[in-house]
């Protein structure tokens, strides 16, 4: 066991010195190694990258140049939109107003054809009592003609002509005074 003590120091140095003392014939297969490496990456695998990331890069700009252009698309759309709100609401307003003259034009002229009906009306009514009052005092008349002659008839005992009828009724109505009739019925 002493014998492979010796030996396993050594094998100990002489692996901790391949690792801190550099051997010429390593170094140069490693940069073969390394070279190899990097041409074969230049070659195949770093023009793929770089493809890959000016893609992504032309992705992201496209995407950040869409955004821009949506953004003033949507801030144009928001001011379109607010321009016809305050449109919309002012033509509201008119609607309003117009709609409230109207009523009140459509208030009046209501107000004004029904006074105008009325006083048709009332005029009417006044020439229908003035033609009833104008009716009863000719029947007025009638009757007191005949009873005129139908008491002078009764009083005299005797039949008069047309002549001493006409006469009589004459008479009798001039005593009568119709106008005070009429005068009374106007005023009421």
């Amino acid at each position: 066991m002493l014998a492979v003590l010796p030996l396993a120091n050594a094998a100990e140095e002489e692996s901790s010195n391949f690792l801190v003392s550099p051997n010429v014939g390593l170094m140069i297969w490693t940069l073969i190694a390394f070279s190899i490496t990097v041409f074969v990456l230049n070659k195949f695998a770093f023009p793929k990258i770089k493809e890959a990331l000016d893609k992504r890069a032309t992705a992201i700009e496209d995407s950040v140049l869409l955004a821009e252009k949506s953004k003033a698309e949507s801030e144009a759309l928001l001011a379109e939109y607010r321009e016809r709100l305050t449109e919309a609401r002012a033509q509201a307003d008119d609607i309003v107003l117009r709609a409230r003259k109207n009523a009140e034009v459509y208030e009046r002229e209501s107000q004004d054809q029904a006074r105008h009906k009325r006083e048709e009306l009332l005029e009417q009514t006044r020439k229908d009592i003035d033609a009833e009052t104008r009716r009863a005092i000719e029947e007025i008349r009638t009757e007191v003609a005949d009873l005129t002659i139908l008491a002078t008839e009764r009083v005299t005992g005797k039949v008069l002509t047309g002549e001493d009828q006409k006469r009589l009724v004459d008479e009798a109505l001039r005593d009568l005074d119709f106008s005070a009739i009429n005068a009374t019925e106007r005023r009421n």
